[in-house]
C-alpha cells in the first residue's frame, strides 16, 4: 500500500492530525476564545518531555498521558459539563496541539527511545 513512495497510512495518519488541528482552531473560534491564551497555552504540554529525566519509561507514560485524546477530549468535557470556559480553552488548545504533533510526525513514545514512536512505525 504504498502511495507515491510514501507509505498510504502514514500519509492518512498525518493528514488526520492535521484535520484535527484545523477543527480545534475551528471551535476555538466559535467558542471565542483568547487568542493570545492560545499561543501561551499551545506548547505547553511539551513540558511533559521533563519525565524522561527520571528515565525512558516514566518519561513515555508521563509524555504519552499528557499526549491522548482521551485526556484533552475529557478535560473539554469536563469544562462544558461544569460551564467551565479555560477549561474547555484548555481541552481544545491540548487536542489541537496532539493534533498539530501527530500532524509532523509526532505520536505516542515507547519506552525504548524518545524518538521511538507509534507514527515513525507505521
Amino acid at each position: 500500500m504504498k502511495s507515491g513512495g510514501v507509505h498510504l497510512n502514514k500519509v492518512i495518519l498525518h493528514g488526520e492530525g492535521l484535520a484535527i488541528f484545523v477543527f480545534c482552531l475551528y471551535v476555538y473560534h466559535a467558542f471565542q476564545f483568547s487568542w493570545i491564551l492560545f499561543l501561551l497555552l499551545l506548547f505547553v504540554p511539551d513540558l511533559s518531555m521533563f519525565g524522561y529525566l527520571f528515565n525512558l519509561k516514566s518519561g513515555a507514560v508521563i509524555y504519552n498521558v499528557v499526549h491522548t485524546y482521551m485526556v484533552s477530549i475529557g478535560i473539554v468535557a469536563l469544562g462544558l459539563w461544569l460551564s467551565h470556559d479555560l477549561l474547555i480553552a484548555s481541552g481544545i488548545i491540548l487536542t489541537a496541539h496532539i493534533g498539530m504533533d501527530r500532524m509532523v510526525g509526532y505520536g505516542l513514545k515507547y519506552s525504548t527511545n524518545f524518538k521511538h514512536n507509534h507514527l515513525k512505525r507505521v
